[in-house]
């Protein structure tokens, strides 16, 4: 039999390269050229989609699932329709699921796909060839018993599976693109149907433990698919892949497309958007009540006067409740060109959330007051929220450790609600006497944990936004800590001194 080296070469060439396959077959299906995007310092988001994806067919995902955020409009469905007819290029028995958030959009992937598949140049090069009873546009078939099916990601997935049993090479995979409708996303009930549909059904479509899923499309919620898959809830690990539409440069990601004047703009008029979609780092529905900027970042510690700790305790160690959290904090006088002003600030030395079951509670706050000791400033009062287990830690630690005051801090209509000690502490935050070091490792959790505070209640966990709400009550509104006045604070910790004696006195009678 005669062999057509030249076929050979080109078939060759298309197989090793996914961007080479992707350019020829844009240009024979399309008649279009492909433009490969060249953003400012950065690599275009084109080349980092393929190379991951040319990872996952050769298995250097083999024990996990890739997940890619990026913006809409980057042409993300393109590379992955194209990818996927690759696939069948390289091994035309493979098994694949297109999933999106309706089934006639999926559909419409999938016919892309065949359209590829079925084209003679297709034919041609890889001597791959679709089943005759392949007509639908949500599924087609191989001669070689290659599949490719269409579903919805609410909608029931039945008598089709994602590559092959028992096999050491690549075979096929689960592929989700645009898991949520934008519309609907905020719906509670349709955003929890995906979630449990994936649970329930996708993630037992594939048919080898080394057959991936694949998850590709823009942040929509704070508690979408995405966030279960970046919360480590599921059974098998992910690769995180996330492109940002403006890096910490100010480079667009897609400039051809979305340029940087586009996203500033976006920013302004449209954050809610711009910060799930673009930024892939959903801010909760209702507005933060919190800016960034507000936040003040010094490259050194201030002169600090006095220390305490506030502690807000959780129920249980599991994820999706809210954390235990202990800060820690530092009250000084805040200079302005090297000037004091008599204005008390607050520096937020250090911050410790974690999930840990209530018997490791005590522990937990000990090492942690432990590290506070060794501060320069020994912090004399922790105030921890009086509930369940913050009851059980107040009255532990009350008669167990000497040197620092334990004070309650009650929950009442009186105290208001949570949105009400937000708004409280608001105007505090806004006006800047809230500081942190540039560099500490608590500091960015905490700025990311507050900018997503609402005052509707949207946001997903507010124990680090109640241990500050708490701070900022204790010393600047009440001023019951420390005061400029050198005679009130001496009056302040004869007080405290007082309050140790008496409860000690309480103790023992009791």
């Amino acid at each position: 039999m005669k062999i057509d080296f030249e076929k050979e070469e080109e078939a060759s060439k298309l197989r090793g390269s996914l961007t080479y396959f992707i350019k020829f077959f844009v240009n024979h299906i399309t008649e279009r050229e492909y433009i490969e995007s060249k953003p400012i310092c950065r690599e275009s988001h084109q080349v980092t989609i393929c190379k991951e994806l040319t990872k996952v067919t050769r298995m250097q995902y083999a024990d996990s699932n890739l997940m890619i955020n990026v913006e809409p409009g980057s042409g993300k469905t393109l590379h992955l329709c194209m990818w996927v007819a690759w696939c069948l290029a390289k091994y035309p028995d493979s098994n694949f699921i297109y999933i999106s958030y309706s089934h006639t959009l999926a559909a419409s992937c999938t016919s892309f796909i065949k359209q590829i598949v079925s084209s003679s140049m297709f034919k041609y090069l890889f001597d791959v060839e679709l089943a005759r009873d392949s007509r639908a546009k949500d599924h087609f078939a191989t001669t070689a018993g290659g599949h490719v099916a269409a579903f919805g990601s609410s909608g029931a997935i039945t008598g089709r599976n994602a590559g092959l049993p028992n096999l050491n090479r690549f075979s096929g995979a689960v592929i989700i693109d645009d898991a949520h409708k934008p519309d609907e996303v905020h719906s509670d009930n349709i955003r929890a149907s995906v979630i449990r549909n994936y649970e329930e059904t996708i993630r037992q479509r594939p048919r080898g433990s080394n057959v991936p899923i694949l998850f590709i499309g823009q942040r929509l919620h704070e508690d979408d698919l995405a966030a279960f898959f970046l919360s480590n809830k599921d059974v098998k690990p992910w690769q995180k892949v996330i492109l940002k539409s403006l890096d910490e440069a100010g480079n667009a990601l897609y400039p051809e497309v979305h340029d940087k004047e586009f996203l500033k703009s976006l920013k302004e008029k449209s954050p809610y958007v711009f910060a799930s979609q673009f930024q892939q780092d959903p801010l909760p529905a209702g507005g933060g009540l919190f800016k960034k900027e507000w936040f003040v970042l010094l490259d050194e510690e201030p002169d600090i006067l006095y220390t305490f700790i506030t502690a807000d305790t959780a129920e249980t160690a599991k994820s999706y409740n809210d954390a235990t959290v202990f800060s820690f904090w530092g009250i000084y006088e805040i200079e302005t060109f090297g000037r004091k002003t008599g204005m008390l600030g607050l520096h937020w030395i250090d911050c410790l959330e974690c999930r840990i079951e209530p018997k490791d509670l005590k522990e937990t706050f000990l090492d942690f007051w432990q590290d506070c000791l060794t501060y320069p400033v020994v912090p004399n009062v922790a105030a921890i929220e009086r509930k369940s287990t913050g009851v059980t830690l107040v009255s532990i630690l009350q008669n167990e450790i000497r040197g620092i005051v334990i004070r309650n801090i009650e929950r009442s209509r009186a105290s208001g609600s949570k949105t009400d000690r937000f708004l409280k502490i608001q105007e505090h935050i806004s006006s800047r006497r809230l500081s942190l070091l540039r560099n500490a490792k608590h500091t960015e959790m905490c700025i990311n944990h507050m900018t997503k505070i609402t005052a509707n209640n949207t946001h997903k966990h507010d124990d680090v936004a109640d241990t500050c709400a708490d701070a900022i009550q204790l010393a600047l509104i009440s001023k019951s800590l420390y005061s400029i006045d050198k005679e009130s604070n001496k009056a302040n910790d004869t007080l405290l001194s007082l309050a140790a004696s008496m409860k000690k006195r309480i103790s023992a009678r009791r």
